[in-house]
């Protein structure tokens, strides 16, 4: 499902912005991220390094703004009883991963953003790291490791670095 997603979303900005920005709008989605941000880099046959930095970017750019501002915002979305039901369903997501944190500490933290999986990544670390009140100091430098991470073994698969 994801693979036809991004399939849909490079065909849909194809011959419409350039291929840079359109991996880069891919990269900065949830879900999606740097991972989906290299697959399409390599659909449209873009240079490796130069797709990796603008998928890095991408994927790093709302973080610190989530690690910021989310719980304010999840205050005033709880407000509201539709948006309040995604805040519990998002905070539940988080406390999934309540365990591995609280038993390696940041370095959970790393793993979680590293592993490229679903339900992994920046966004998830983000959030995982907002509600478990882990200072933006310590986690912004292990959600930016894990990313980088992760981009390293997407792009090694996805543009077959190793075969």
């Amino acid at each position: 499902m994801t693979d036809q997603l991004i399939q849909s979303i490079v065909t849909f900005f194809q011959d419409k912005i350039p291929n840079e920005l359109t991996v880069f709008i891919i990269s900065v989605l949830p879900v999606l991220e740097l991972r989906g941000g290299l697959i399409a880099a390599r659909l449209l046959n873009m240079d490796v390094m130069r797709a990796f930095i603008i998928c890095y970017l991408g994927n790093m750019l709302p973080i610190p703004f989530i690690l910021l501002f989310l719980k304010k915002i999840f205050e005033l979305m709880k407000k509201s009883k539709g948006l309040g039901k995604i805040v519990n369903k998002m905070e539940k997501k988080a406390e999934k991963h309540r365990h591995t944190i609280e038993k390696y500490g940041t370095w959970g933290l790393l793993v979680l953003v590293a592993i490229p999986l679903p339900g992994t990544g920046g966004w998830t670390g983000a959030l995982v790291a907002e509600i478990m009140d882990i200072k933006i100091k310590k986690s912004l430098p292990m959600i930016a490791l894990g990313v980088l991470i992760a981009g390293l073994i997407v792009g090694t698969i996805a543009f077959g670095l190793f075969g």
